[in-house]
């Protein structure tokens, strides 16, 4: 019963390299669609048309956000940036690195993270000054990054817990050190390999915001079957705006639309992966459904 475990393992490690491997990606340099933080930040548009149901009023002061992740924000920040813009009129700036979790952001890890020093959280905030900071990571179990010193969840699920909880603290206490932002730790959809594991990174996120006053947006379940929040699925329902839009609902004459590629169970984009990190180069249900739900945790809270 062990090896099927291992085989998904394995190819979970492959989906997240593809997605972004790190010693392509990060440390490289970056193709042109993906520039660095430092100039991707997107000043406020005008107010477009959204997905959701019922639009509102964007707040009356235009918030500015600043997105930071792994692979799953890396294919989602173009989409994020969109909503944000169009609903909010907000000025943003992403800065995700593939194949990272939350200590490649701190500042002092040097030579051992994934992220530079120009792009750690910390920096960005004081030189940025969001309003919101917003933290997207699936959480990181195999050890890619140098900076998890070989903890993987596999080998020491107790070490791995321990370790991504100090790291969240650390994280977040770096940041309010830098400045005024409120941060948003995103909840995470369901993992089929080891749904535990997602179920309680999710709970971390949760204690870390309620013990310091933080946010939280449950864009997990926006990926997730009615009643059945961690229990993987491909498909899901089509929206009423996905019904409305042909190429958000990818089967729909079975009224269904698919989260993920048959090949890659963990990603959202519908493209296949890429050995260069990049955004989602294709409408993909997913993507839409996670962009919407952190953009209503922000419009919300302003």
């Amino acid at each position: 019963m062990r090896k099927p475990w291992i085989v998904g393992v394995l190819l979970a490690a492959v989906l997240l390299g593809g997605c972004g491997d790190p010693s392509s990606g990060a440390e490289a340099a970056p193709p042109p669609e993906v520039p660095r933080a430092s100039v991707t930040t997107q000043q406020r548009a005008p107010a477009s048309a959204s997905p959701s149901a019922a639009p509102s009023a964007p707040p009356a002061k235009a918030p500015s956000v600043l997105y930071l992740g792994d692979s799953l924000a890396m294919e989602a920040q173009k989409v994020l940036g969109q909503e944000l813009r169009g609903e909010l009129r907000a000025t943003y700036t992403s800065a995700p690195y593939s194949g990272t979790t939350l200590c490649d952001y701190l500042e002092g890890t040097g030579e051992r993270s994934l992220v530079p020093d120009g792009d750690k959280a910390a920096a960005l905030v004081r030189r940025l000054r969001p309003d919101f900071v917003v933290l997207q990571f699936w959480g990181n179990a195999w050890g890619y990054t140098p900076c998890m010193d070989g903890i993987t969840h596999d080998a020491s699920p107790q070490r791995y817990f321990a370790r991504y909880a100090a790291d969240m603290k650390r994280l977040a206490d770096q940041i309010s050190g830098a400045g005024d932002a409120r941060i948003v730790w995103v909840l995470q959809g369901p993992d089929p390999i080891t749904p535990d594991r997602v179920r309680r990174v999710n709970a971390l996120y949760e204690e870390q915001a309620a013990a310091s006053g933080e946010l939280v947006a449950d864009a997990g379940r926006a990926v997730s079957a009615s009643g059945a929040r961690y229990s993987w699925v491909q498909y899901l329902p089509c929206t009423a705006y996905e019904h409305a839009h042909d190429e958000y609902c990818t089967q729909p004459g079975r009224d269904r639309t698919a989260l993920h590629r048959d090949d890659d169970y963990l990603h959202f984009c519908l493209a296949p992966t890429t050995s260069t990190p990049k955004p989602c180069p294709v409408r993909s249900p997913g993507i839409l459904r996670i962009a919407l739900e952190i953009t209503r945790l922000i419009r919300e809270n302003p």
